[in-house]
């Protein structure tokens, strides 16, 4: 076993939200100006990396709000909930990377619990959907976790391993110039979610690193935590696990939820900058 490290997103600290089948067009440009103004007041901490994920069709509305304010688009990203990995055609229903793409999307989220579960999404899949997107110049955000039966059984390690294995094993010659992996345990996310302690989840992300780093150890990539994350957990979330961010989901369906949620994240990291323990959101190398 090789003990190479991945490259990580040097000194920012990742942040974003989906908004699931939420929002009204009118709903997502309400929520993209209060973003938007908060941005160019300065109100967003520059150690941080903001994206959203708004349904399909408010992807473009979005981008609209957003791109009149001349943000600076390395610190706040617009991307898809999915995307088909074939090329535009005979598809009913679905949308293709390089669609998403032109509605404003600079990453794209791929095999969520809810589409593995609900719509039977299947490893070879999401492959086919991340070497898809690194195809199109999208950041892929590739989800992955075990039940809780699994979690029961003792196999977090093997169902995380093999799904991130999975993910990648259709890049081939593909180098993905940067690409995020979120550890989101079923048991975690959703209305029902169990909130997550550092030490419940700790060992979920190891194995993540550790896949990173036998897969890609020359790309960029960067390790999320999401799973009931909201703003009595954030804080410690964000300096108390080996993470590169926290994707989050109905406590920043309000931007003023997304932008608390950037504060205490920032001032955990502020806290804790003078001690010996540096926190993951301030590392610049691993």
């Amino acid at each position: 076993m090789t003990s190479t490290t991945t490259t990580t997103t040097a000194s920012t600290f990742w942040l974003g939200t989906s908004w699931k089948m939420t929002k009204t067009l009118a709903e997502a440009g309400d929520y993209a100006d209060e973003l938007r103004t908060a941005a160019l007041a300065g109100q967003v901490p520059p150690e941080l990396r903001l994206f959203v994920l708004p349904p399909v069709t408010a992807l473009a509305t979005v981008r609209d709000r957003l791109d009149g304010a001349q943000l600076d688009r390395a610190r706040l990203l617009l991307g898809a909930q999915n995307a088909y990995p074939g090329p535009e055609g005979p598809v009913t229903g679905e949308v293709s990377m390089g669609m998403v793409r032109d509605a404003g999307a600079r990453m794209v989220e791929l095999g969520h619990a809810e589409r593995r579960t609900l719509l039977g999404e299947t490893d070879e899949l999401i492959a086919a959907k991340v070497a898809a997107a690194v195809s199109a110049g999208l950041i892929p955000l590739v989800c992955v976790g075990e039940t809780a039966a699994e979690r029961d059984r003792g196999d977090t390690a093997s169902v995380v391993a093999g799904q991130v294995r999975a993910a990648l094993g259709g890049l081939g010659r593909l180098a993905p110039a940067e690409l995020l992996i979120a550890y989101e345990p079923h048991w975690a996310i959703g209305a029902q979610g169990r909130a997550a302690a550092p030490d419940d989840v700790a060992d979920g992300l190891a194995v993540v690193r550790q896949v990173l780093a036998e897969e890609l150890p020359d790309s960029t990539t960067g390790v999320l935590y999401g799973g009931s994350v909201d703003a009595g957990n954030a804080a410690d979330l964000a300096s108390g696990l080996d993470v590169d961010g926290l994707f989050v989901g109905r406590a920043a369906w309000t931007a003023a939820g997304l932008l608390d949620l950037a504060h205490r994240c920032a001032d955990a990291a502020r806290a804790h900058s003078t001690t010996d323990q540096v926190p993951a959101i301030v590392r610049k190398d691993r």
